[in-house]
Formats: C-alpha cells, sequence, structure tokens
C-alpha cells in the first residue's frame, strides 16, 4: 500500500510509517527480560561461575554425587507434592495440538488445558528421579544437583521468578546421621564463599506438631503452620491477628505462642520429647563446627517435611540464605514403602546478590590481559605469548589494531582498560 493511499492516519499508523521508512519494522520491543528474570553480564557470569564452582567442589569432596533433571515435569505430580503455598505459584504448560481438542460439555480450567509445569524445586523432580533409577544407584544415595526453578511469585529484592537452587540431598539414610553430614557439608560450602558468620535455625516439625495438639489445635496443623511460617516477617502480633482471622479462638492462639516461647527460653534439654532428644544431638555434633540454634517456631514452607526442619540465615540478608529438612513420606507418590531422606538448598541467587554488594573480588584469580596486534605478521607471535600467559592461570585474549592510526594507540589502550582488562600490550 502506497502513502498516498492512507486517508487520515492513526497516531499508531504513523509511527508504524516512520519504522518502515527506516527499515525497524511495525513494532518496536522492549529489551527488558521478563519481570522477575534477570539478563547477566560476563563479569556477573564470572562470580556466579565461581560461586558454582565452590558449592559444586565441597560436595564433590564429600561424596554427593552430581545429577540432572529435567526443568519441565507432569503437572499432576507437581500439583500432588504438598508443595505448600507453592502450588500456588506454579508456571503451568498449554496443552499443544490435538491434545486441546476439549470434547464439548467437558469443564474447562487451567488443570484440563495444561499438562505440563515447570519445576518450582529440585526436590520433587529428585524423588520421581529416585524411584526411577533406584536399582542402579547406591544406598545410601548422596546426591546434589544446580539448576533452575521457576515460581509465579511477586519479584522483589533476593526473589526471583527464575532462579537457581543448589540441593544436596540423602536418600535411604534413617538416621540423624543424614541431618548432620548435609548440615556440616552445607556449612562448608557457605564458609568457602565467606558466610562463616552465618546462623543455622532447627526445629522438628513432629515436635512442632505436638505443641499445636497440646493447645487443641491439631487438626488445623497445615494451616497453623502456614501462619506460623510468616513470623520472621510479621512478627508475633502478626501471626496472631492472622490466627484470630482463621477463626481460631484467642485462648487457644495465646497459649500455642505462649508454649512456643517457653520452649525457646527453656531450650530442648527441659523437653521429655524423643525429637527434642534428636535434636539436641544433631546440635551437639553440628555445633562443633558451626554456629546452630533451637528455633521451635520454625516450620518451612514445604509440607513435605516429615522431621527436623533448618534454615540457614545472615545478618547480611533480611529473609534465609538456605533451607530444608527431612521427607520420608515423599517417595511413596511412586511407591508403597517410604524412603527416608534428607535434604537442603542453598538460595544461591541471594549467595549472589550478597557477595555482590560486598564488592567481592574472586580469590587466586589470574589477570585479565589484552594482546593488541598492529601486524598480522605477529600474530603467530601473539599466540605463542598468549599460550604462556594462559598456563600461568592468566586469561590472555587477542585483538587486531591493524590500520588504527598511531596517534591513537594510547586511546586504544585505554577502551580496552575501561572494559576490564587488567594489562594491555602491543605487539608491534
Amino acid at each position: 500500500m502506497e502513502k498516498s493511499d492512507w486517508i487520515f492516519p492513526s497516531f499508531i499508523e504513523i509511527i508504524n510509517m516512520n519504522y518502515i521508512e527506516k527499515g525497524i519494522g511495525f513494532m518496536k520491543f522492549s529489551s527488558l527480560p521478563p519481570k522477575g528474570t534477570f539478563d547477566a553480564v560476563p563479569k556477573e557470569m564470572e562470580l556466579r561461575n565461581y560461586v558454582t564452582e565452590v558449592i559444586s567442589n565441597t560436595y564433590k569432596a564429600r561424596g554427593f554425587m552430581q545429577i540432572e533433571t529435567p526443568m519441565i515435569e507432569n503437572l499432576d505430580l507437581i500439583t500432588n507434592s504438598d508443595g505448600g503455598e507453592n502450588l500456588r505459584l506454579i508456571f503451568k504448560i498449554l496443552k499443544r495440538g490435538e491434545k486441546l481438542s476439549i470434547p464439548e460439555g467437558t469443564e474447562v480450567d487451567e488443570n484440563t488445558l495444561c499438562d505440563l509445569a515447570l519445576r518450582f524445586d529440585l526436590t520433587l523432580p529428585l524423588s520421581r528421579f529416585y524411584a526411577k533409577n533406584r536399582n542402579d544407584l547406591p544406598s545410601p544415595f548422596k546426591a546434589f544437583q544446580m539448576g533452575y526453578a521457576f515460581r509465579a511469585e511477586r519479584p522483589q529484592k533476593g526473589r526471583f521468578r527464575q532462579f537457581i537452587q543448589s540441593d544436596v540431598d540423602i536418600i535411604g539414610d534413617n538416621s540423624i546421621f543424614a541431618e548432620i553430614s548435609v548440615l556440616k557439608t552445607v556449612s562448608k560450602a557457605l564458609n568457602e564463599l565467606g558466610f562463616g558468620n552465618s546462623t543455622i535455625k532447627i526445629n522438628d516439625r513432629r515436635l512442632l506438631r505436638e505443641v499445636i495438639e497440646q493447645a487443641g489445635l491439631g487438626e488445623l496443623f497445615e494451616t497453623v503452620c502456614i501462619t506460623l511460617d510468616k513470623l520472621d516477617k510479621v512478627g508475633e502480633e502478626g501471626v496472631k491477628k492472622e490466627l484470630l482471622e482463621k477463626d481460631i479462638a484467642q485462648g487457644k492462639v495465646e497459649e500455642l505462642l505462649a508454649s512456643l516461647i517457653s520452649l525457646k527460653e527453656e531450650g530442648l534439654s527441659k523437653s521429655s520429647s524423643p525429637y527434642a532428644i534428636e535434636l539436641a544431638q544433631i546440635m551437639e555434633a553440628v555445633g562443633r563446627n558451626f554456629k546452630i540454634e533451637f528455633d521451635p517456631s520454625l516450620v518451612r514452607g514445604m509440607g513435605y517435611y516429615t522431621g527436623p526442619i533448618y534454615e540457614i540465615v545472615s545478618d547480611e540478608f533480611k529473609s534465609s540464605i538456605g533451607g530444608g529438612g527431612r521427607y520420608d513420606n515423599l517417595m511413596t507418590k511412586f511407591q508403597k514403602e517410604p524412603i527416608p531422606a534428607v535434604g537442603f538448598s542453598i538460595g544461591f541467587e541471594r549467595i549472589v546478590q550478597i557477595l555482590n554488594d560486598r564488592g567481592f573480588e574472586i580469590p587466586n584469580k589470574g589477570k585479565n590481559i589484552a594482546l593488541l596486534v598492529k601486524d598480522i605478521g605477529k600474530f603467530t607471535e601473539a599466540e605463542t605469548l598468549a599460550e604462556q600467559l594462559i598456563k600461568k592461570g592468566n586469561v590472555a585474549s587477542i585483538f587486531s589494531i591493524e590500520g588504527v592510526n598511531p596517534n591513537k594507540i594510547g586511546k586504544k589502550i585505554n577502551s580496552f582498560e575501561k572494559q576490564g582488562f587488567d594489562e594491555v600490550q602491543v605487539i608491534e
């Protein structure tokens, strides 16, 4: 269509015509990544790769074996996973092709239209993986996995819709040695990353259930836990208000909170519960090397936890930088008999964020050197020098500056220094 054929073009049409004349096309797209996600520039990737390497090497050195599972899982598996409030945050994937042919009269909802979903954590995929491959795996199985998880939540500092989790798990060990091993391994990795001032907070879901049942709220265990899990965000008064809004009698709410406060003040030694005795043993073993404290109000959001649960907190971040627990019943989704399992996930993105805020520099890092070649005949010489520098642990990049005005070589060197090169050498 010729422009002369356009009568009374709208404002948008005028803009589109301008784009066509400039060869741009009809639409101008945003260069921003989707909300809740992020791009990582090369310097950020250096730090992310360093954190990945430290965590992986720590896990491997302690006998944990790396696995990988798909980022996509079957929707019915994820929606029946006791994932707590995370079930509201699932990214569901629309059916494709003939699968979208819905019979007339069928009630249509999200689950009718979708059959797959992006995983919201790595624990459920690990459980499915183990059920499929257990005959080929050692027992107990010490596994670790690092990969992206996805949650459709409100993005905020340290909380994204796409984020890396780094999980370490022991499957097939019913003793508290599994908890001790996992907690020591994770704490060692965090120490290596400079988080030696962190604190492990520990509780036991069974002990928490006893306290809730003593307050006469046993039938409301899960809903009470959902509210208690917000204690660090809304405080005691906020928790009390929400429990009252759930039509729980004020006397029972006050009894529950009083019991939790009393248990925290008196400590595990005053409790006769066998779960308290186990927690004390875990704390004694782990506390020889790392700071650990009992927190009777600790809940963890996932409903699949069955025993000891824990989080690691840092003074440099308002929320936890990792957490986990025992989930002995998750395997019953795939087989009749339960299989004991313990796991922990480090908050990778929060670790990276804190290190960035510190202005952290990667230790024992070689120089980043630019070799500027003025004459193509010197390229072999530059390659030889680059290999020598690389063998010494440096990064060496060769660039041609053939044809650059001699008076502008200094400006060229300055531009490479501004790009982050530690050293610039001119090969003449």
